[in-house]
């Protein structure tokens, strides 16, 4: 019995480092975390406001249950001084996701899912850009498509999001904030370190590159951002992240055009 618990362990975390290239920095993949895991993230964020002209902070705490092989789900909120003048409390937010097709093989796979998210925020509407991380109030549905190939991996997004602010209803002309857009997403990681495993205790070192895109299609303006980003991950279960997020083109009243963002995560596996 305990040797079939200890081989079983073993394919467990093998599986887990293989897909490890997949666990996105900016962005999430098709994949869910582990069933009956519970994660912990924690995200700084700090970028140079273009009209401020002051180095402005987000915090953004998540708690985050794999459900089942299936379905996870995240609970958040965040703490910044983008809306003010000392980091206080703005925002929370729910995100769910289903995972709805796979094809699994030895050392790859494809995955689909749909998500959603619905979040609430203090902050008045501002900027042209819509974002739930602790923005602006409102909703987002979207689908996720995911390929894993050995050691590469590419992930896919398309959503829609609604704010659901008080002042999209008011009647004003012209109208000067956007409400409605269209998020995609283009994500690929690389596995660089191992390049074999041999055990759990292995640092996996991973590297990304993301394009993250917008378009809102009420005031007709659009971003487009890069965002490289390098990945290590401890002992299967402890990840820290530094990435670095500028953008390409934009004809947007945005806060910032470049932003850098560092990250840590601890997963208890089998935690219920």
């Amino acid at each position: 019995m305990k040797k079939t618990l200890f081989v079983f362990t073993i394919l467990l975390l093998n599986t887990a480092m293989l897909s490890s290239q997949e666990l996105y920095v900016f962005t999430e993949p098709a994949s869910n975390m582990p069933a009956r895991s519970i994660s912990g993230k924690y995200n700084f964020k700090m970028l140079r406001g273009l009209h401020s002209d002051r180095i402005e902070q987000r915090h953004n705490a998540d708690i985050m249950f794999g459900l089942n092989k299936k379905w996870m789900l995240h609970a958040g909120t965040s703490f910044s001084d983008m809306y003010s003048n000392n980091v206080q409390w703005e925002s929370m937010r729910l995100y769910a996701k289903y995972r709805f097709f796979s094809v699994d093989d030895v050392h790859s796979h494809f995955r689909m899912a749909a998500f959603f998210m619905g979040s609430y925020s203090k902050n008045t509407p501002y900027y042209d850009e819509l974002a739930l991380d602790g923005d602006q109030s409102g909703v987002q549905v979207g689908v996720i498509a995911t390929q894993l190939l050995h050691k590469l991996a590419f992930s896919a997004s398309l959503s829609n999001v609604q704010i659901l602010q008080s002042s999209r209803w008011e009647k004003v002309w012209p109208q000067s904030n956007a409400y409605q857009a269209v998020d995609y997403t283009l994500s690929a990681g690389y596995l660089l370190f191992p390049r074999t495993y041999q055990s759990f205790k292995q640092v996996n070192v991973n590297l990304y590159v993301e394009l993250l895109g917008q378009r809102t299609y009420d005031l007709k303006r659009y971003y487009t951002d890069l965002a490289p980003a390098i990945q290590l991950i401890f002992n299967s279960n402890a990840k820290l992240n530094l990435g670095y997020r500028f953008q390409l083109g934009s004809d947007m009243h945005r806060m910032g055009d470049r932003s850098f963002l560092l990250g840590f995560e601890w997963t208890w596996l089998n935690a219920y």
